[in-house]
């Protein structure tokens, strides 16, 4: 089951991949469905918060006419940044399935981990690994196209 809800947060990556945004994609499940969906969209958006998932907490937010989201699973390829560990946090998320660790930025255990070095009124629980390889090759592979472009101009 975390491999398929994986996969979906991969489609998401692949589309933001398609725009030249770093790939990453969230999914949140509630009662075995997809609730939400949401890749990276801040070059296009020129937002510095449109973030996977902070996308994907709004959709589920309006899809349940709460910001609690309470009983709800997310899925993300790539360890949350700081802003996103705490929208998640805040949020009420119950677990979060990482796909690969970000050595630079992840505050889930990489860089610092908001989830259990911090008293919050809230936990959430965190599992990686979920379909590390492919999580990781989609940003190894989009990094590499992006050096070429740059060198190509």
């Amino acid at each position: 089951m975390k491999e398929k809800f994986m996969k979906e947060a991969l489609k998401e990556a692949k589309k933001a991949y398609e725009k030249l945004e770093v790939p990453v994609g969230c999914v949140i499940v509630k009662d075995g469905k997809i609730i939400a969906r949401g890749h990276n969209l801040k070059e296009t958006k020129k937002d510095t918060t449109k973030h996977a998932e902070i996308i994907a907490i709004q959709k589920a937010s309006k899809k349940l006419d709460s910001w609690r989201l309470l009983d709800c699973e997310m899925y993300v390829t790539l360890e949350p940044c700081s802003m996103c560990a705490g929208a998640i946090i805040n949020a009420r998320v119950k677990k979060l399935y990482i796909g690969t660790l970000d050595e630079k930025t992840g505050a889930v255990g990489s860089v610092l981990n908001l989830f259990a070095d911090y008293k919050f009124n809230h936990k959430v629980e965190a599992e990686t690994g979920i379909l590390k390889t492919d999580c990781k090759q989609i940003l190894t592979d989009f990094f590499k196209e992006l050096r070429k472009l740059k060198n190509s101009k």
